[in-house]
């Protein structure tokens, strides 16, 4: 008889694990507009427990408030405070994710309930961890490794708990393949199908290939690369003019702790549809201000470069992104981003964080600040 099979209930539930994690944050946020300047400070907290396995069976439970310190100086998207720039970090509690796992079945994990979900670089499916409150799925997942080197996951969501507390009704497919056996990288090709059951006439689908690696050319230096495709289109009720594609390719070098990349993504558009990512982690892409989250209907093309490091243990990164239209040849505008980040020991950090936008035919001058610590256990 197995060690598991003599564990009852009531010491499965005992013998778990419990998680905290803390994070104050204070953001500013000036733009070159009617709007006043926003100033916030929050605090997120969050307890979780996983409770030890009873027939093969897990359960996890995490807890997450959100609270501001002083005034609510900022337009949350909830509070009200609309004559103020954008800090999308309302405050409330909420359950932030629980969920039900079994491992039965060889090779494979099922999960059921709310969950944390990111496939590949998060640009299609993630959780938008950078903000206080981040974004959960209510899914059912099977995660499957029985093939060499070969990781399948498929999902069924049905729910999309976003950054400001509301839900999404959505019916969607999520299937992500990756291939990790290549000397030279992981291949991975994805399809994801989502059905908008509020708004049918946005429902998409899309359908792509993905390549990142890297390879050493020399004595501690590496070379970087990715490349990825995809193509979107209507689903379902989905109006005929979804109709984009997706491109990447990213080269970069990292030699003696430093890296350097250079990167060109396009997100198309034909005037009337531009590329969406409606399930993405946005704000680690195309700028740290969030001047493009919705995708203009001309597209965007974004030429970026960064350079990152470490210096007596403190990470740093310098971004620059050039910002202009797929269709068309409007230049919107270009971004300076800087930051500084330190971990002590593993369970503290602290962030330092600007982007500096410079609109020409899109958004307005927007200069964003953070300065974050971070506790977790």
């Amino acid at each position: 008889m197995s060690s598991q099979a003599t564990v009852t209930l009531e010491e499965a539930l005992t013998s778990g694990n419990a998680n905290m994690d803390i994070r104050l944050r204070y953001e500013s946020v000036e733009q070159n507009n009617a709007l006043e300047d926003a100033s916030a400070t929050t605090v997120r907290t969050r307890l979780g427990y996983t409770t030890g396995e009873y027939k093969n069976f897990k359960a996890f439970v995490e807890m997450e408030s959100i609270s501001a310190l002083g005034d609510e100086d900022y337009n949350s998207k909830t509070n009200g405070k609309t004559t103020h720039s954008v800090v999308a970090d309302p405050t409330g509690a909420e359950m932030n994710q629980i969920n039900l796992s079994y491992t039965a079945i060889s090779d494979t994990v099922l999960k059921w309930g709310r969950q944390r979900m990111i496939l590949d670089n998060a640009r299609f499916v993630g959780n938008v961890g950078w903000r206080q409150n981040e974004q959960t799925l209510d899914a059912f997942i099977a995660i499957n490794k029985s093939l060499p080197d070969t990781t399948a996951t498929y999902a069924y969501v049905y729910n999309v708990n976003d950054i400001i507390a509301g839900d999404t009704n959505i019916e969607a497919h999520l299937l992500n393949v990756a291939y990790s056996g290549l000397d030279v990288g992981q291949l991975s090709g994805y399809g994801y199908l989502l059905d908008f059951v509020d708004a049918p006439t946005t429902s998409q689908q899309t359908l792509g290939l993905r390549f990142s690696g890297s390879k050493k050319i020399g004595s501690g230096t590496k070379l970087l690369y990715t490349a990825e495709y995809a193509t979107q289109s209507d689903y379902k009720d989905g109006v005929s003019t979804i109709d984009a594609d997706y491109l990447l390719g990213e080269l970069g070098a990292s030699s003696k702790g430093v890296t350097i990349k250079v990167g060109y993504e396009v997100l198309g558009g034909g005037g009337t549809y531009g590329f969406s990512t409606p399930l993405a982690t946005k704000h680690a892409f195309n700028g740290w201000s969030d001047q493009f989250l919705a995708t203009p209907a001309d597209g965007l093309v974004d030429l970026y470069v960064s350079v990152a490091g470490k210096v007596a243990g403190i990470k740093f990164m310098a971004v620059y992104h050039d910002f202009s239209a797929d269709q068309g040849s409007a230049e919107y505008g270009s971004e300076f981003g800087l930051l500084a980040a330190k971990k002590f020991t593993k369970h503290y950090s602290v962030v330092l964080k600007y982007s500096s936008y410079s609109a020409d035919t899109h958004g307005v001058d927007t200069d964003k600040l953070w300065v974050q610590g971070q506790v977790k256990f």
